[in-house]
């Protein structure tokens, strides 16, 4: 394999890792959004929270699968909580009130986690089992994105399997069209939907964890995620997991090639990217229109 072909290879992987990894964040935030209508602007946050309990769990036990077990689930907790005790008060008043408290809970966590745990870097470095190269076809690729791309699509099946084979995915679904319906048929609407945004924020938290390695863990960590997950839901269509997980593919091999070829413009990419698609298309790639 020549150099310019190896090239376009390793290129063409990294974004695949980038867009599967942005997809775990843009999926939980079209999850509770499809789900519940929430248009969850502190949902980046809760990435970079995960983050955050990676490297505690890492500094008490050292043990990367076990901060990639236990960073999510109090991730989620910490989601579930936020929805019953902040969200769930002020839903009924409609989305103002609703970005408002979640851009105040952006706001409150990035001061906390300054507060315990500094502003400096915090450096989280690949665990041994994962660490090196492998060969694909002549190209020596590093284990630990492609252990990101398997473990993104892993969790994908997962999620389909709980959203259109289990009664919880049923439940939900029914109350997006009906919730009154749902309700009197005896089920309990709001501890469903405290379900789905405790889901959607474990889908950050495991991206959270997953990105630790590659990206320093900082205060700022989740504004450009957060703005690639929010151009990821918007033109994937309000909503659509299915929309995300293309339009997070197509991101990730334009950030992967955009930084190769014209670094001076990667950052606005995609954001050209997201003007031009809706200028065609308003309501998204599988988003309808209301």
């Amino acid at each position: 394999m020549d150099s310019a072909h190896t090239m376009y290879v390793a290129q063409a992987i990294h974004g695949l890792a980038y867009g599967m990894l942005l997809f775990l964040v843009a999926s939980g935030l079209t999850l509770i959004f499809g789900m519940m209508g929430v248009l969850n602007l502190a949902h980046a946050s809760f990435f970079m929270m995960a983050g955050y309990f990676c490297y505690t769990v890492l500094c008490l036990t050292g043990n990367f699968w076990m901060a990639l077990l236990l960073a999510p689930l109090c991730t989620a907790i910490l989601g579930v909580l936020v929805e019953r005790f902040l969200l769930r008060k002020i839903h009924t008043r409609g989305h103002i009130a609703e970005l408002l408290l979640t851009v105040g809970i952006m706001l409150v966590i990035l001061e906390a986690v300054k507060v315990f745990w500094g502003t400096e870097s915090l450096v989280i470095s690949t665990p041994e089992s994962l660490k090196g190269l492998v060969s694909l076809g002549g190209l020596s690729y590093p284990v630990y994105r492609l252990f990101i791309i398997g473990l993104s699509l892993l969790v994908l099946g997962f999620l389909a399997l709980v959203l259109f084979q289990t009664r919880l995915g049923k439940i939900v679904r029914a109350a997006v069209s009906d919730g009154d319906m749902v309700n009197a048929l005896g089920i309990n609407v709001p501890r469903a939907f405290m379900l789905v945004f405790g889901i959607g924020t474990w889908l950050a938290g495991i991206a959270g964890v997953a990105a630790a390695p590659l990206l320093t863990v900082f205060p700022g960590m989740a504004d450009q995620m957060g703005m690639d997950a929010f151009v990821v839901v918007v033109v994937g269509g309000l909503g659509s997991l299915s929309g995300a997980f293309w339009v997070s593919l197509m991101l990730g091999e334009l950030n992967a090639f955009g930084i190769q070829f014209i670094p001076k413009l990667a950052p606005v990419l995609m954001f050209a990217f997201m003007a031009i698609f809706l200028s065609l298309k308003p309501t998204g790639l599988f988003g309808e229109r209301e």
